[in-house]
């Protein structure tokens, strides 16, 4: 598995991980944020790369600050810049 797609299954799990001690479902993010229910599926089971922009959308949505999205137990030493 690549950096990218760890970090994307990562980021999805503390989407998922926030939003249901939020007690929010993903209808109510799509709701806030309009953003498709079967999106916000693929944002937390990282099979889709977030953008900056829906990023901020979550976070918003979430009621936190889109670092709180980046919060997730990364090993940079076991990845390399050319995968």
């Amino acid at each position: 598995m690549d950096f990218q797609e760890e970090l994307q299954i990562l980021i999805g799990k503390r989407i998922f991980e926030i939003r249901s001690q939020n007690k929010q479902t993903q209808q109510d993010l799509e709701f806030i944020t309009g953003i498709d229910v079967a999106e916000i599926s693929k944002y937390e089971k990282g099979k889709r790369n977030l953008t900056l922009k829906t990023m901020i959308k979550l976070a918003i949505a979430l009621k936190i600050h889109p670092k709180e999205l980046l919060d997730v137990e990364f090993d940079v030493e076991k990845h390399t810049i050319d995968e």
